[in-house]
């Protein structure tokens, strides 16, 4: 998506009329949403910096410009692009990225990252030239019409706030790979900037490069369970942008302090799709390959056991069994064990361990105590069982206990639902989780579709299947796993017989139902599907969720006996009903925050409750209203 498009003659002409902000603005508002007054006077600042740049005969009046493109499998955007023909008539694009910085400092022992100051506070940010480059290679890794077409991109940033000195720290020699790759160009660098440009921009394209760039089919990103056997390998699968990077490079500096100094506790809250398994495997890889004692720690099986599978073909067992790791394993530990424990989803951690939870005290402590660095990836609306004690402030609190130093850091960047971040906002204030500044829409095209019949839903994700065997079905836990059905594919576990509708759950593969070629035709829940992704999910929500007196309710009754997340529900509702009902209503609706987030391209819906279909489908007249306007 780009927020404004027109030739560099028109855009001249909006700069000199004062109204480029103003056009910028509207888009902005009409596409994504509100807009804050600081980007505004960034907008007028910048434009007319980029005025002076483009003021010459040599950059042809036709070539194409293109402000707020919205970068491939992210939520990040970038701020300028000039589109052309180089000299070998190839499609050409020039990326620019935009800061209003007059002042930073280098840090000489994390790659690509500087510090400077937002708000009077002094932040670690990447480097403008890794930032750049990282927004071309993932338009290069992700844009189909690119990669056919053969457009050729060419990053640089521009600080035109920026005065340089002698030695100056954006041009530390450690910095080198990026400004290779991405120059920077600062105060009183317009002549060298357009000079950058009018190299690699020679003629009119009648901004073909344009319309691939904003209508090239953008291909699903690779998955992480496809590509953790090339990792493992020392391969760079996944390249890592903006706060992904920053919280990589803060947690490999950490663990390294960790080894000599105090013990170090790192906490990185992010949402769904927000990279947190991508990070954490990535942290994985590199700790490993300093020689460091790391596992990869999850109390969820499902991802374990998927990353296991795929391992299996190049690596041993042995070494597979020594990386991956359930939380319930650690109450025996000894003190400062492990050089680095990397937790993935720290909100589902128990307080104690073992089949009758009556070993150890507390995952959260036992995990700290042994490990000199300990991150935990945490998202609290993701709790989906009534035993999940992990949060914030037990990390906090036992980390103080142990007179560990505390870290804490947030990944917002969105790598699910299409980069959406307002299709997760707008879910939460749909769902009643919380109220969001998304009520009337999210600002990218994430295909949501409600089906009046579950025929049509499953049709539909057996299609999307056949592509690459990412299309699963999922339900809400309102139907009763029978014994007999785990070897007895004719007895169905989801039954709706208006319409004939009959599926199993997934028999006898819990882990590793979600790349199994056959599970396309059984139904996963939230315990197998949890930490994974698909292209595509079909999600049935069940009797537990419903519209009443104009309200999302939920109905813990209705979940089913077999369902262990609600364990504990009807002995707590006899002590304290409203305590026991509470706690039901945050599961049910996380519950259904995840399944409805765990498709990158799509997510199709059939409600058993006609109200609350007939109330999705006013909230989603109200978002297609807003996306025309």
């Amino acid at each position: 998506m780009i927020i404004y498009e027109s030739t560099k003659q028109q855009f001249m002409n909006d700069v000199t009329e004062d109204s480029i902000a103003v056009k910028i603005h509207t888009q902005f508002v009409q596409k994504v949403g509100r807009v804050s007054m600081g980007e505004i006077n960034a907008w007028n600042n910048s434009m007319n910096y980029l005025y002076k740049v483009l003021n010459t005969a040599t950059i042809p009046d036709d070539v194409g410009i293109a402000i707020e493109y919205k970068v491939p499998a992210s939520s990040r955007r970038i701020d300028f692009m000039i589109t052309g023909l180089n000299e070998k008539d190839q499609f050409s694009v020039v990326i620019i990225e935009l800061k209003q910085w007059t002042s930073v400092e280098a840090i000489e022992n994390a790659d690509g990252i500087v510090e400077t100051y937002f708000n009077r506070t002094k932040t670690k940010t990447p480097h403008p030239s890794f930032q750049a480059w990282s927004y071309a290679q993932l338009i290069s890794d992700y844009n189909e019409a690119v990669q056919n077409e053969a457009v050729q991109l060419y990053p640089c940033a521009y600080m035109h706030n920026y005065v340089k000195v002698d030695n100056d720290p954006i041009l530390h020699p450690v910095y080198d790979p990026y400004l290779k790759s991405a120059p920077v160009f600062s105060k009183g660098d317009a002549l060298k900037l357009r000079g950058f440009i009018s190299t690699y921009i020679k003629k009119t394209d009648r901004t073909k490069s344009l319309y691939l760039i904003e209508h090239g089919k953008i291909k699903p990103s690779k998955s992480l369970q496809d590509s953790l056997v090339s990792m493992l390998q020392g391969n760079q699968e996944f390249i890592m942008i903006d706060d992904q990077k920053v919280v990589y490079e803060e947690a490999l500096r950490l663990a390294q302090k960790a080894q000599t100094g105090k013990k170090q506790v790192l906490i990185v809250e992010g949402g769904p799709g927000t990279g947190k398994s991508v990070l954490g495997i990535n942290l994985l890889v590199e700790v490993t390959s300093r020689d460091l004692v790391c596992q990869y720690v999850t109390k969820n099986s499902a991802p374990r056991a998927v990353y296991m599978r795929r391992l299996q073909q190049k690596v041993k067992k042995s070494v597979i069994d020594n990386l991956f790791k359930s939380s319930g394993v650690y109450y025996e530990a000894l003190p400062n064990e492990f050089d680095c424990l990397i937790v993935d989803e720290a909100h589902r951690l128990n307080e104690k361990s073992g089949l009758f939870k009556n070993k150890g005290i507390n995952q959260t402590m036992e995990i700290i105590h042994a490990s000199r660095f300990s991150v935990f990836f945490i998202d609290e609306y993701q709790k989906i069982a009534m035993h999940d004690a992990g949060s914030k402030e037990q990390i906090r609190w036992y980390a103080e206990q142990m007179d560990a130093d505390i870290t804490e850091m947030t990944l917002a960047s969105q790598f699910r639902c299409n980069g959406s971040d307002g299709y997760l906002a707008w879910l939460e204030d749909v769902l009643e989780i919380r109220e969001t500044a998304n009520a009337e829409g999210f600002d990218f095209d994430y295909e949501i579709r409600l089906f009046d019949d579950p025929n049509q839903l499953r049709e539909e994700i057996f299609s999307k299947n056949q592509m690459n065997n990412k299309a699963r079905m999922l339900a809400g836990y309102c139907w009763e796993w029978k014994k007999d059905g785990k070897n007895n594919p004719g007895i169905h576990d989801i039954q709706l017989d208006e319409f004939q509708f009959f599926m199993s759950w997934n028999l006898g593969n819990t882990t590793t139902w979600a790349i199994d070629s056959e599970s396309v035709d059984q139904v996963g829940c939230i315990h197998t599907s949890q930490g994974l992704e698909f292209d595509y999910v079909g999600v049935i929500i069940g009797e537990d969720m419903r519209f009443e007196n104009n309200r999302v309710i939920t109905d813990p009754f209705k979940r089913a006996k077999t369902d262990k997340s609600l364990s504990g529900f009807k002995t707590l509702y006899k002590k304290d009903k409203d305590r026991a009902l509470k706690m039901a209503d945050q599961i049910i609706r996380n519950t259904y925050r995840t399944l409805m987030t765990r498709g990158t391209k799509g997510c199709y819906i059939y409600c058993v409750d006609p109200h609350l279909k007939a109330y999705l489908q006013r909230r989603l007249a109200i978002q297609s209203q807003a996306a025309i306007m």
